[in-house]
């Protein structure tokens, strides 16, 4: 019979004090150890998390961080960048499903803290168009473009073509500040001007554009710019 690697021993044990405790109270750094512990058998777990955290910040840094860059942290194997970016997608996945259970402008708490999961510590601008059906529920939640750190080229038509292609009612815009700062720039109030003035031809809404940052979130509706 095989033997149990030691590091087996060493994860099952972890988990079963972790389970017979409470997870809430462990902090950021011993819930990355236990996340990577399996993944990176043989390796120096509590290293590892240790210099993800330094190099990225918080877990939401880390989880968010490119490919590329998780790759140059020593001893952070692809078993291990799967195991952050599945944690990534589901915390999305499940933000996404509460803001998608009831109309989006009775649940906005829950949109708002889906758009925070989703982009806040992503490390590109993203531009996103969350297309809603007549009650407003969510309908489909697409990337519009994926740019650099400080822009994503955006083409109002694109996102009003979309928007017929789906006989949507209303859309909410969201994008993200890598800079930290949700402010919208001068850019993004004339790409929101121009949305909305193309879905005002096809009888569309476009209820918010949202900006995220790691400092909040801003507005352009509640701001007077919608």
């Amino acid at each position: 019979m095989r033997p149990i690697p030691a590091s087996s021993h060493r994860s099952d044990r972890e988990a079963r004090r972790a389970l017979s405790g409470t997870l809430e109270e462990i902090d950021d750094p011993g819930l990355l150890c236990l996340l990577l512990d399996r993944s990176l058998a043989g390796t120096a777990v509590d290293r590892v998390t240790a210099d993800l955290i330094d190099r990225f910040g918080g877990l939401g840094e880390i989880v968010a961080a490119d490919l590329p860059e998780l790759g140059r942290i020593t001893g952070l194997g692809p078993t291990a960048i799967l195991d952050l970016k599945l944690l990534r997608q589901l915390s999305i996945r499940l933000t996404r499903s509460t803001a998608c259970a009831r109309p989006v402008l009775t649940s906005w708490n829950a949109l708002v803290a889906y758009a925070r999961v989703a982009l806040a510590h992503s490390p590109r601008e993203q531009f996103r168009a969350l297309y809603l059906d007549r009650r407003n529920i969510l309908m489909r939640d697409e990337l519009v473009a994926d740019g650099s750190v400080d822009h994503a080229p955006v083409y109002p038509r694109e996102v009003i073509r979309r928007a017929l292609e789906l006989s949507a009612s209303a859309l909410i815009l969201l994008h993200n500040h890598p800079s930290g700062d949700p402010a919208p720039s001068q850019a993004d109030i004339v790409v929101t001007k121009q949305v909305v003035d193309a879905a005002k031809l096809f009888g569309l809404q476009v209820h918010d554009h949202l900006i995220v940052g790691r400092e909040g979130t801003a507005s352009l509706r509640a701001l007077g710019l919608v």
